[in-house]
């Protein structure tokens, strides 16, 4: 028997390229007890494992179903970016048999989530004047990958528009960045944002540093981040700090797009190791390194979700308001 009321609850998922984190949320609550985290590598697609999910959580019987993909979603269907995983909504319906079904971006998830994560979980790392609260939001995920989110809140609900920011040309300030562009290009044919601002990313960028001085070494994302803590890789600190000042360039381009007065929200894991960094490594002089519309800049606060389960809380959201 399951443990809990049948055709009550909602299952949300967040599909990463390395793991899944899926949950049961009762409205647009998140129910933390019922958080599992499954590796990718173990499944050969989505459905399995939410059947896993499922069983675990004694037979749930779930009223609607809605999970964030690490990918485009076009037409109801999600196509993951670094796995090999297509997921549909008959997929969805064949593992949880729920009535109401959805289907979304990782970021537009997060975007959805904006207004029901703890404010404890959200660190501002540039205040700018009070806006109203039907202002343009931005949500920017800096993780495995790259991605933005334009948040519209509009008189019929919100509207978390799609996109593909990490596959944009890189951004060309100076010769070091000239250099780094053709680095990568040599490597993957293309200098897109997500090539340097991910954690692959921030690992080609201490290659990058390593090769120009002759040295050529890699380090993993992890130790490139631990060196820096403790300061015992120069190279390291200077990866992270070219990686901020890219970072506030593309953040500030983007801001300039979607003029987010209500705020920029970074996510994802690599924005929040970087987080205690962006000041140090100024992140706010490059944001705002725009010229004559540098003052401008000031209108946008940028703040960091440190919150891990925001996608899960935001397909709760969405689907919750889709459906009452």
């Amino acid at each position: 028997m399951s443990n809990h009321p049948a055709n009550t609850l909602t299952l949300v998922a967040d599909i990463g390229g390395t793991n899944t984190r899926v949950a049961l949320a009762d409205g647009v609550t998140l129910l933390p007890e019922t958080i599992r985290k499954y590796s990718n590598a173990k499944f050969p697609g989505l459905e399995t494992v939410l059947r896993q999910y499922i069983e675990d959580e004694g037979g749930v019987d779930c009223k609607g179903a809605c999970v964030a993909v690490a990918g485009p979603v076009r037409d109801g269907v999600g196509t993951m970016t670094n796995l090999d995983w297509t997921i549909d909504r008959d997929t969805l319906r064949r593992a949880t048999q729920a009535e109401h079904l959805s289907i979304l971006n990782d970021l537009q998830a997060q975007g959805h989530a904006l207004g029901f994560i703890d404010e404890a979980d959200i660190t501002t790392v540039i205040s700018a004047p009070e806006a109203s609260p039907h202002a343009v939001r931005l949500v920017i995920g800096v993780g495995t990958g790259f991605n933005a989110a334009p948040v519209f809140q509009t008189e019929k609900g919100r509207f978390v528009a799609p996109s593909e920011s990490g596959h944009a040309n890189l951004p060309i300030r100076n010769e070091q960045e000239l250099a780094l562009c053709k680095f990568v290009e040599t490597a993957h044919g293309f200098p897109a944002v997500e090539d340097v601002l991910s954690g692959r990313g921030l690992e080609r960028v201490y290659l990058f540093l390593g090769t120009q001085a002759g040295d050529p070494h890699e380090k993993s994302a992890a130790e490139i981040m631990a060196s820096v803590e403790n300061g015992s890789d120069p190279q390291a600190t200077e990866a992270a700090r070219l990686f901020v000042k890219i970072l506030g360039t593309v953040v500030g381009n983007l801001s300039l797009v979607q003029l987010p007065f209500g705020g920029v929200y970074l996510a994802g894991g690599v924005a929040r190791h970087m987080a205690p960094y962006l000041e140090r490594f100024n992140f706010v002089d490059a944001f705002r390194d725009k010229g004559r519309f540098a003052g401008f800049m000031k209108n946008f606060s940028v703040s960091v979700i440190e919150d891990d389960y925001a996608a899960l809380t935001g397909c709760a959201s969405h689907l919750h308001n889709l459906y009452t």
